[in-house]
Order: structure tokens, then sequence, then C-alpha cells
């Protein structure tokens, strides 16, 4: 438990550092539940830079919820085309469908009901509650784990989510969690560019492996190929992207589970 002038002196580095040093995202300009959660679901696991043009298209090609629950999965997968986790797309797809069907097209602002929206989960969920609708909800993503275990931790490895979550919720900024959470976020993702990372010393860690030669660099190759093309077999598909077959046809099977593509007698087509 923080003492209340530890917590203070904490927040006022952390503001202090964000009215001299805050980023500029087009997100942060908007407190619209559905360009919020783009942005949410395009910044997972992808970097910044290759967000920001990809999230401009998106708005322009799909401006509201209703627009994109009533595009075809080819086009939405086309516009998420070197995002990478195409399956993000479908899941905004589907959350988009059920929030017009269920709430006449606009979003709940409470985490328990975007949580229950395919695809968007406690982190996302909490993040467009405070992001949205200023609510001080309490949730951790790497950049905000950084600040902590380096303000907190500095003598300790293998540091849980479950140590920082009550620090978090002490530090909190009520009256405003929006930019509270921004100004976190910018102070971690500074910190990385001088210090070792923090999130090294973090409990759940991982190293992301390499994206050449991996399942995922295959799927992406299968549903850019059906996108451009229609309709195509596996092979001609392993053939076309210099994919060994064996690879393109395990990525196959995955998509499929996930109903991103159809199987019609060994032609594959994007699933709609």
């Amino acid at each position: 438990m923080l003492q209340p002038e530890e917590s203070a002196a904490f927040q006022k580095t952390i503001l202090d550092y964000y009215r001299m040093y805050g980023r500029q995202f087009p997100w942060r300009e908007t407190a619209d539940a559905y360009e919020i959660l783009v942005s949410e679901m395009m910044l997972q696991q992808t970097q910044t830079e290759r967000v920001m043009p990809k999230y401009t298209a998106w708005l322009e090609r799909f401006p509201t919820a209703q627009s994109l629950a009533d595009a075809s999965l080819s086009d939405v997968l086309a516009q998420w085309s070197g995002l990478g986790y195409n399956r993000r797309a479908r899941f905004l797809q589907e959350a988009c469908r059920i929030v017009c069907s269920r709430y006449g097209g606009v979003f709940p602002s409470d985490a328990e009901s975007l949580d229950a929206l395919p695809g968007v989960g406690p982190y996302t969920a909490r993040a467009v509650a405070a992001f949205a609708f200023g609510l001080p909800e309490v949730f951790i993503e790497t950049n905000i784990r950084s600040v902590f275990i380096f303000f907190f931790f500095k003598d300790r490895d293998a540091v849980s989510d479950k140590e920082i979550l009550p620090l978090i919720e002490q530090t909190l900024l009520r009256e405003n969690p929006r930019i509270w959470y921004y100004a976190l976020m910018d102070y971690g993702a500074e910190l990385k560019k001088k210090v070792h990372n923090p999130n090294r010393k973090s409990r759940h860690y991982t190293k992301q492996p390499s994206f050449a030669g991996s399942l995922r660099q295959a799927r992406g190759a299968v549903l850019r190929s059906l996108v451009h093309s229609g309709s195509a077999s596996l092979a001609a598909i392993a053939e076309a992207e210099h994919i060994e077959y064996e690879r393109i046809a395990a990525a196959a099977e995955a998509l499929l589970a996930e109903r991103l593509i159809a199987d019609n007698g060994g032609i594959y087509t994007i699933r709609e």
C-alpha cells in the first residue's frame, strides 16, 4: 500500500512528463466508442507506427459500427491487410454486428457488457470504458506494466500483474482516467528507449517469435491470396506465395476453424 504522498509524487512525475512530451494519435482526439475500439483492436500486438495509416483508412471505409457490420468479410480483410492477426478483424465486425442488433448501434459503457463482445476481452473492455466514457477502470498493458515495474519493483524479477494491479488502482487519476492512462503509456514507451526493457522483469514476459517461416506468415499469405483472387486451391496459393505446401495447408486448417475461409471441394474462398 502506497502512502498518499508517494502516490501524489508518482502522479506528478508521470503527468509532468505527459504535459511536456505527450504523443498525439488520431484515436486520442475522439471519445467515440467505435473509433476507440477500432484502435484498441488494431494496436493489439501491432506497432503504433503501422497502425496509424491503417486506422485512418479504416475509418474512411467504415466510419460507423453499422457500416462495418454491413460489409463483406472479404472487404473487411482487405482493409485489415498488413496488420496481421486477421481474426481480430472478424471479431471487430462481429462485435459491431452485436452492438447494432442488440444496442441499436450505441456501444454500452460498462466494461462487463463490452467484455462480452467477440474478441474484446478484459483489457480492451476496460480501455474502451476509460477512453470513450471516462470511467475509472483498472487495467494493464505493456507500457503501463513497464512504468510500474520501473518505479516500484526495481530490485525484483518475475513480477506478476496481480502485484501491479493494486498499485494501478491506488494511483489512478479518477477524475481523468483517460489522460492518466495516456500519460502512463507514453512514459512507458519512452522508458523502453532509455533503459533495459522493464517488462523483461515481468512474470508474463515472452519474446515474440520470428514472423518469417511462421504459421502466422502462412495464414496471412492464404488470406491475402484469397482476398485478391477470390478463390484458389492451396497448391496455387503455395506456389504464388513461395511458401511450402505443408505450411499453407496448416494455415488453411486454422483459418477454417476460425471461420475466416471456406473450403468448396478443394477451392478456398473468404467465408461470408
